[in-house]
């Protein structure tokens, strides 16, 4: 576990600078708390999308993938995340479940699809080079 560290601290970060801008942008006030509040059940649904991730995909878990682990971040922090807000009695309007889908998922999918472009063409520069060319 301690290998996919970076990259569920990432998620996390990102779901809390997600949940940062949305309160920045709505000038919310009692910074802390109302943090707290609104970023709880992201972070819940977090939790429970890469636990799920793990079982179903055990030994071939690679966190970085797009496909199929950040589909299933994706998915499920946004589900569970409107699950539980919606239980906890905090808004779930329609706009909020547009906007959060959306930033979410360039979020959580956006930095594995850079990590995977990035790692592809590192890869195909040491395979390049190993070989005595260069592209």
């Amino acid at each position: 576990m301690k290998r996919h560290a970076p990259a569920l601290a990432l998620d996390v970060g990102l779901v809390v600078v997600f949940c940062v801008i949305g309160r920045r942008s709505h000038d919310e006030s009692n910074a802390i708390f109302g943090l707290l509040g609104t970023v709880w059940p992201f972070l819940a649904g977090l939790g429970v999308s890469w636990l799920a991730t793990i079982a179903l995909y055990r030994e071939k878990f690679i966190p970085e993938l797009v496909l199929p682990t950040g589909i299933l971040v994706w998915v499920t922090t946004v589900v569970v995340g409107m699950v539980l807000r919606a239980v906890s009695g905090q808004g779930t309007a329609t706009s909020f479940i547009i906007v959060a889908t959306t930033v979410l998922g360039v979020f959580l999918i956006g930095w594995r699809a850079v990590y995977r472009a990035v790692d592809s063409r590192r890869t195909r520069a040491e395979a390049s080079t190993a070989r005595g060319t260069s592209e």
